[in-house]
């Protein structure tokens, strides 16, 4: 059997505030396939967007080791993660996080601009990406032209243009109405199946977590 993408062994994840030490994770362990979509779910502050972030390389556990593709993402420097993330992960966010003075099109090209891509490969890279989300014809848009739903399809667009293997999403239907929700879920579907991306979502939603392969919950910082 071959090795899961991601493999979590006996993280734990705890903050300092002056003398307080706040646990947030506890001895979380779990293997990840490649292809696998997992949605995360649990009451908030059960600990799923510091979980996430683990996995994603934004934050380290305060013990524990993490393995993505056979390396140790625990032991690397913070120059080093900036790298790795920006060639491994993509980021969905529940507010877009897109540039108001770039058009759709810039937006997507931002992260491109840490690879060795020509400016040329850069624009039909983002050009391919904003095809893969159904926004071809909105490519010269700025975000205030566009309705919420295009500006997280927008923002799926930027998380997948630079093809990395894992997609991590906390709660990317949070600030959509029912029907760009359904229109996101769907395309973040599509992803994980057509494309084959590994999906790791953070959801309060049952509907949202219901499109994933498999549901897994945190409860006071622990796997249920």
């Amino acid at each position: 059997m071959e090795r899961p993408l991601i493999e979590i062994h006996d993280v734990s994840k705890s903050y300092r505030r002056d003398s307080l030490e706040i646990p947030v994770l506890s001895n979380i362990t779990l293997s990840i396939q490649e292809g696998d979509f997992i949605a995360f779910m649990g009451p908030s502050g059960s600990g799923k967007t510091t979980l996430l972030n683990l996995i994603a390389g934004i934050d380290k556990p305060t013990e524990g080791r993490i393995f993505v593709a056979g390396t140790d993402i625990t032991e690397l420097s913070e120059t080093e993660l900036a790298v790795w993330r920006s060639r491994n992960v993509g980021f969905i966010f529940q507010f877009y996080n897109l540039i108001p003075v770039l058009t759709a099109i810039e937006n997507v090209e931002l992260p491109l601009i840490l690879t060795p891509l020509s400016k040329a490969e850069r624009r039909a890279h983002a050009e391919t990406a904003l095809g893969v989300v159904g926004l071809a014809d909105r490519m010269h848009h700025y975000p205030r032209q566009l309705s919420g739903g295009q500006e997280q399809r927008v923002a799926i667009a930027r998380a997948i243009a630079t093809d990395p293997a894992i997609l991590v999403a906390d709660e990317p239907t949070g600030d959509l109405d029912k029907v760009s929700a359904e229109e996101v879920l769907n395309l973040i579907e599509r992803l994980n199946r057509e494309l084959g991306k590994t999906i790791l979502m953070v959801t309060h939603d049952p509907r949202a977590a219901e499109r994933a392969r498999l549901i897994r919950h945190l409860d006071k910082g622990e796997l249920a």
